[in-house]
């Protein structure tokens, strides 16, 4: 009864934390060439990489969530490495994001 209710929850948390991750990165994108079109008619100096890394670091994070929730569900060993690979995948590039965020500063910030 209670695996049942777990796995009814993961089924809609796991897509959700999915799409969130998805909408996140469509912002960043958006957001971040919004800026980068009006700097190139403003002229203003603006740290658009810096932007655009954040938001993808943070859409890493929630697609990390959704691998973490999955490994309720994993049946068999198999399953079991495919999963552990995308994670590992997934915060490797988390850490080289993170790594070049750190690197590149921010310092510039956008005017509005």
């Amino acid at each position: 009864m209670l695996e049942h209710i777990v796995e009814f929850v993961l089924e809609i948390l796991i897509p959700l934390c999915e799409l969130m991750g998805i909408a996140v990165v469509a912002v960043s994108a958006l957001s971040a060439f919004w800026k980068y079109a009006c700097s190139l008619v403003t002229k203003n100096s603006c740290d658009v990489k810096f932007q655009l890394a954040s938001g993808l670091a943070l859409s890493l994070e929630f697609k990390m969530a959704a691998e973490i929730l999955k490994t309720v569900l994993i049946r068999d060993l198999q399953e079991l490495l495919v999963l552990g690979v995308v994670i590992a995948l997934r915060a490797l590039l988390s850490l080289l994001i993170h790594f070049e965020m750190k690197h590149a500063g921010g310092e510039k910030s956008c005017e509005k």
